[in-house]
């Protein structure tokens, strides 16, 4: 009896120690805050991005993107729109209480066009194009003009529907779900990354 305990204890030893050699640490997900925190400023401006090689509403469809992705990322903030027109009012007061301390703004450029033709399952022509898309975005402080952030991501994409006007190339984006649409989001996507919360294995 007493050399089946001794037997015992020895197997159990064994086994926590096995046991424990092979230990794996318990990973467990964090949500770590945005870079960007933006709640403090509360008043949050931001202008129509501008745009660089083309016409139409793509520009102005990003920046409708932008503000939706920022809004939905954090709480406790409000946007306000505005034009480049409005940039002198906007600094101006920006020392009010009710003025925007901070302010985004946003440049779109469209660079490397390859158009070509394409059929539709009719066999109807229609015009593609290879476009690559930049968009780049900055928080500005509206005090002393000094740039507090900058991101900027581009894409390349194979669009449909393309017209040129005046020799430029014109995009209209209207649907999230087209191409436009989602050329835009996932440039929007990439340059809010800052502004999102985020989970991370630790």
């Amino acid at each position: 009896m007493r050399v089946m305990r001794v037997v015992s204890c020895f197997i159990i030893t064994l086994m926590i120690f096995g046991c424990g050699g092979s230990h794996r640490p318990v990973h467990q997900r964090v949500l770590l805050p945005p870079t960007l925190n933006l709640v403090p400023h509360r008043n949050i401006g931001l202008f129509v991005f501008s745009v660089e090689n083309a016409k139409g509403n793509l520009h102005e469809f990003a920046t409708q993107r932008f503000e939706e992705y920022v809004l939905a990322a954090q709480s406790g903030i409000e946007m306000r729109e505005f034009t480049a027109a409005d940039s002198a009012s906007v600094f101006k007061r920006a020392a009010d209480s009710d003025g925007c301390p901070v302010a985004f703004f946003g440049h779109l450029k469209i660079s490397n066009v390859k158009p070509h033709a394409a059929l539709t399952s009719g066999f109807s022509p229609y015009m593609q194009a290879t476009v690559t898309v930049e968009l780049s975005v900055w928080l500005v402080n509206t005090r002393t003009g000094g740039v507090m952030w900058r991101r900027s991501s581009a894409e390349t994409e194979n669009v449909g529907g393309l017209s040129f006007v005046g020799g430029m190339p014109s995009f209209s984006a209207k649907d999230p779900n087209d191409a436009y649409g989602r050329l835009v989001n996932q440039l929007v996507y990439n340059v809010t990354y800052d502004v999102r919360s985020t989970w991370v294995d630790q």
